[in-house]
């Protein structure tokens, strides 16, 4: 009887003291959006591919065997090379309808869409 009353008196010091975890007061932060370099298969070698990332911070994967480069084809974003097995720094992706490319090997294509639109019409040199 005694150890009840024990663990009576344990379950109530526990809670007048709050213990128990913190209510969280906002969303948990998260990472950025990784876009994974697949190789040079044309408009497969980026995934996601259209990337759903417009205003989103991203990093380039390079899960291929060799260096690639990811360059927006308005040059306002260069990943700088990107070893096999390595990361890109972070960058923000542009608005929807934007396309990027390896700078590299110009016929690996991607582009930033929406999931109301899915990839914009790729048009220009990298095409």
């Amino acid at each position: 009887m005694r150890s009840l009353v024990t663990g009576a008196a344990v379950v109530v010091a526990l809670a007048s003291c709050g213990g128990g975890s913190p209510t969280p007061s906002g969303p948990a932060p998260t990472g950025p959006m990784t876009i994974t370099i697949l190789g040079e298969r044309g408009v497969q070698s980026f995934s996601p591919n259209p990337a759903l990332a417009a205003g989103q911070t991203v990093v380039f994967r390079n899960n291929d065997s060799i260096v690639h480069r990811v360059r927006l084809n308005d040059l306002s974003i260069d990943t700088g090379d990107i070893a096999p097995g390595a990361t890109s720094r972070q960058v923000v992706m542009p608005t929807t309808g934007t396309n990027y490319h390896c700078f590299l090997h110009p016929a690996m294509i991607g582009a930033v869409g929406s999931a109301d639109a899915g990839a914009p019409p790729c048009t220009g040199l990298y095409c």
